[in-house]
């Protein structure tokens, strides 16, 4: 059980990955970006789909996405200048209370 939590939380950055490697793909005119993009999100989805087998869907699937928008939004911030307000470091840390939450109350199988 603890393999399929380490799964998912690197399951949940690569989601990160290739959120960022398709930004920098300009629309998958760029090789590298592009092919990062493709092996990052097969690698994230296999092991999303490990950790499934023994994570509840809902609880796994909410803490892979609230990973990978945690991740997105700090490559976003650092890599591509967006914009960080107070409004959106509360979503954010809502986000990880959420998923710090979710993992907190989830049975064990």
């Amino acid at each position: 059980m603890v393999a399929a939590w380490i799964v998912l939380v690197i399951s949940g950055l690569l989601e990160s990955v290739w959120a960022g490697a398709l930004t920098r793909s300009e629309g998958f005119t760029k090789l590298w970006p592009s092919v990062i993009f493709g092996v990052a999100l097969v690698a994230s989805m296999i092991g999303l789909g490990y950790a499934l087998r023994s994570i509840p869907l809902g609880t796994g699937y909410a803490i892979w996405v609230g990973i990978g928008v945690v991740g997105t939004t700090i490559y976003g911030l650092i890599a591509l200048d967006e914009p960080m307000s107070v409004a959106r470091l509360i979503c954010l840390v809502a986000i990880v209370g959420g998923i710090v939450g979710l993992k907190l109350t989830t049975p064990a199988h």
